[in-house]
């Protein structure tokens, strides 16, 4: 059950990193619910409306509901199945806030539609990871290993900067989120690195030293993102400072008390233990 659930988190991970490259396209999809009450207004401070994604979104707000209402909040939940309409209605003031972009879509909404949304806080990412193959640990590597990487612009660049994090190559200053195999600056011992379609990467770890995923796949091939990663992405990495998901609000509400209350309580110790103990670190808490 864990396994598929956390699937559940990756695979929406994914279709919100698809949306980035079509941020302008259908508003269909619209809401499909909401998990509090739809009578309360924000107008008088003390309710806060919030659009979410289900995974891990959702969940995550769910669980800070007894924690808001503590600091005298009652946290409305409203679960949106696209990723136009949770931004739409924060800019009308019709919320006061969402739950479920990182950064990237968020710059990008803002430029396309003409919006005013700013980041009021980064709450969790969703890691990249190194792999066993034929080999179990870093040191082992040797001279002419192979280690396969995804080939798509923003995963390969994750893939190597995670490499590079780890002692395995160096890359080119500046390189960055766009990073490829050419901006291998040093490589003391000729790895290979070996690029293909994601989802074929997991299939080849019997032929390699390493693979290195995202989440999805690594589940897929049978990994515990928290036990089986030899390293993943820290929150202090480019790129989970990029791709952290954020809460977000239409510009001058970042000091507004209540979004400040919110973001409180998601960065809290208590929603932290949460994430740990049900994404299998799948989902991890971001550390400013």
């Amino acid at each position: 059950m864990m396994k598929k659930k956390v699937l559940t988190v990756l695979l929406a991970g994914v279709l919100a990193a698809a949306a980035l490259t079509g941020c302008g396209g259908s508003d269909k999809g619209g809401d499909s619910g909401s998990s509090g009450s739809d009578s309360g207004s924000s107008s008088d401070g003390k309710v806060i409306k919030v659009a979410a994604s289900a995974t891990p979104h959702a969940e995550i707000l769910e669980e800070a509901k007894g924690l808001l209402e503590k600091e005298g909040y009652q946290l409305d939940v409203t679960v949106f199945n696209d990723y136009v309409q949770p931004n739409e209605v924060v800019e009308s003031g019709d919320f006061d806030a969402n739950y479920f972009q990182h950064i990237p879509y968020l710059e990008s909404f803002n430029e396309e539609k003409g919006t005013h949304l700013v980041n009021a806080g980064g709450i969790h990412y969703e890691p990249f990871g190194i792999y066993p193959g034929t080999k179990k640990s870093l040191d082992e590597l040797e001279e002419g290993d192979t280690i396969a990487v995804p080939n798509d612009t923003t995963n390969e660049a994750r893939a190597l900067l995670l490499l590079e994090a780890n002692g395995v190559i160096k890359l080119k200053d500046g390189a960055g989120l766009n990073a490829t195999v050419n901006d291998i600056a040093e490589n003391t011992k000729n790895i290979k690195i070996q690029e293909l379609e994601a989802a074929q990467v997991s299939r080849v770890v019997e032929e390699v030293a390493f693979v290195v995923l995202n989440g999805n796949y690594a589940l897929e091939a049978g990994y515990s993102v928290k036990s089986d990663a030899i390293a993943y992405e820290t929150s202090d990495s480019e790129a989970a400072k990029t791709y952290v998901n954020v809460i977000a609000v239409k510009e001058g509400n970042e000091e507004n008390e209540a979004v400040q209350a919110l973001v409180k309580v998601l960065k809290s110790d208590d929603i932290k233990k949460f994430i740990d103990g049900e994404y299998d670190g799948a989902v991890i808490a971001f550390e400013e």
